[in-house]
């Protein structure tokens, strides 16, 4: 069960935030609308939400997962692999100290950002990908390993992040798509397989028994209710238009 989550408000830099998509320009009053529901699905989930404000010279800052990995035992500060984004860890560190006596971090030339990383239990998915290296992976593995968790590595070859494609809603059930649907490390869990045509919703995110899905994609709210479980839509369609999808707006803990 999470009890907190940490995000931040976009800055009206986030119209040129990365991308890799056709999407178009994000709407900036769009966007903040947007995440004030986020933030209130997630308070809806039971969660305390730390709402921090925007950080201007940084226009992914809004994307807060990336820039740390928060577990049930330590947190660990990432090394972003985009170089605009390297910045942002600093300003999320004040915050992360205020929850975790042990935190650690990852330097270079290892390279991470949680986006690439999916937990189950005390074990940690790291994909990597233009984003995470092997150097950060190792690095990762090795903090997790000191408090008695584990890591191993996914190699990507179709998606920016491993969440991209993926989203693990607990009792081994396993929301995917496109290349994950075949990788041999999955195959152990109970797959729910996400039409291609609704990829983007793959990024799911489960909270204390709620999954919060991206509006838009009927197909898949329907696939998660025959699961079992309650759903709550949010639009986050402003945040798709700069590959952004509903974990990397808020970290979980």
């Amino acid at each position: 069960m999470f009890k907190y989550a940490i995000t931040r408000i976009p800055c009206p830099a986030v119209v040129d935030g990365l991308t890799g998509s056709n999407f178009g320009i994000p709407n900036y009053e769009n966007a903040l609308m947007q995440h004030a529901d986020y933030v209130e699905a997630l308070k809806e989930c039971g969660l305390e939400v730390l709402v921090l404000d925007a950080e201007n010279d940084f226009a992914d800052s809004c994307f807060v997962e990336d820039v740390a990995l928060m577990t049930p035992h330590c947190a660990i500060l990432t090394n972003p692999g985009a170089p605009s984004r390297r910045g942002e860890v600093e300003h999320i560190e004040a915050s992360v100290h205020n929850y975790y006596d042990n935190v650690e971090r990852i330097n270079s030339p290892g390279l991470t950002e949680a986006g690439d990383i999916m937990m189950v239990g005390d074990h940690y998915y790291i994909g990597l990908s233009e984003r995470t290296n092997q150097a950060g992976a190792d690095q990762m593995i090795k903090i997790l390993e000191k408090y008695d968790m584990s890591g191993s590595v996914v190699t990507l070859m179709e998606v920016l992040h491993l969440k991209t494609g993926l989203g693990y809603l607990e009792n081994n059930n396993l929301l995917a798509c496109g290349e994950f649907l075949t990788k041999p490390e999955f195959q152990k869990f109970n797959i729910i397989e996400i039409d291609q045509t609704e990829s983007y919703s793959a990024n799911s995110v489960w909270i204390n028994g709620t999954v919060l899905v991206p509006k838009g994609f009927p197909g898949t709210v329907e696939i998660i209710k025959q699961a079992g479980y309650k759903v709550r839509e949010v639009d986050v369609s402003e945040y798709q238009k700069i590959d952004g999808g509903l974990s990397c707006l808020s970290l979980r803990f």
